[in-house]
């Protein structure tokens, strides 16, 4: 039994987008998930995840409420297993995605990155997740994406998420992915002023030992808010 807290605080979830049957189907799931189809229920969170940014930065939360949900009542895994069936067909996909809409290229990372930062296993992140994360983000970390400020926004907002985590996992690979930012800041021409900035923040940020110095942030956020 979840606890009446997390019962009443399905619009939390930010599920109020969905049509009135989908929102009880999930509001169902996250309580009580072996009354419900649990493949529909993840494909709907991963469909609506795609599409909206807002609900790609939640979804984790939701997905975990229902994975923790559903191991403690019948110690199954179809939920987790359906959504992570879905999130490596979207993955094998992405290059494809990428060029048909930027949105869906950008909702599609920030969703992949907040389940890594939300599923764990043994207080551990999923290892399924760690290379196809890194591969997303490799490839926000290109000469043409970094010529998009919404990739290069979302390339940092990831960082600051889960980079420390990621690093802990595999720090070769965050190394890689260092070296192409500090490459593209330094000689990638024709970035605009705030993809600079954004590169130099998160380059100091992980030089920091992932922390900002008060300094550094008042100087960087008085920059993004002006």
């Amino acid at each position: 039994m979840l606890s009446s807290k997390m019962e009443n605080s399905s619009d939390e979830y930010r599920i109020q987008s969905f049509d009135f049957d989908t929102q009880m189907l999930l509001k169902t799931a996250l309580k009580d998930p072996s009354s419900v189809n649990l493949e529909k229920v993840s494909s709907i969170i991963v469909d609506q995840s795609l599409k909206d940014q807002v609900f790609s930065k939640e979804a984790g939360r939701i997905c975990y409420t229902i994975v923790q949900a559903e191991a403690k009542q019948s110690n199954g895994n179809v939920f987790r297993r359906n959504l992570l069936n879905r999130l490596q067909q979207e993955f094998k996909d992405r290059e494809e995605t990428r060029t048909r809409s930027l949105q869906e290229w950008v909702c599609y990372v920030t969703f992949i990155c907040n389940i890594f930062d939300y599923l764990k296993v043994n207080n551990m992140p999923m290892v399924a997740l760690v290379h196809p994360v890194y591969d997303c983000l490799m490839r926000l970390a290109q000469p043409d994406a970094l010529m998009n400020e919404e990739e290069v926004d979302c390339l940092v907002l990831q960082l600051h998420r889960i980079g420390e985590q990621l690093e802990k996992v595999n720090s070769q690979r965050m190394d890689e992915l260092f070296f192409l930012l500090r490459d593209g800041f330094l000689l990638q021409e024709g970035l605009s002023s705030m993809a600079r900035l954004l590169l130099l923040e998160i380059l100091e940020f992980r030089a920091g030992g992932w922390l900002l110095s008060s300094t550094a942030h008042k100087y960087y956020y008085s920059e993004i808010a002006e």
